[in-house]
């Protein structure tokens, strides 16, 4: 019988942290942090709601992220 998959595990950081920073600062420090995709969003987007570890979305308006959230 083969092993069950460990999945991998996510950064220990919490989406919160990043609102109100400016956009490229946000991305480096959650890519620095281990967050292996960041995505930036304008207001009002149209997204698919599928959950993705590691995975941390901001959303940007006027070049700072107003909401952040994993997945």
């Amino acid at each position: 019988m083969s092993p069950i998959p460990t999945p991998p595990a996510e950064p220990q950081d919490s989406p919160d942290g990043y609102v109100g920073l400016e956009d490229g600062r946000a991305e480096r420090l959650a890519r620095e942090r281990g967050w292996t995709t960041v995505r930036s969003l304008p207001p009002g987007s149209i997204i698919t709601m599928e959950y993705r570890v590691g995975r941390l979305n901001f959303e940007v308006e006027d070049g700072r992220v107003t909401r952040a959230w994993k997945g």
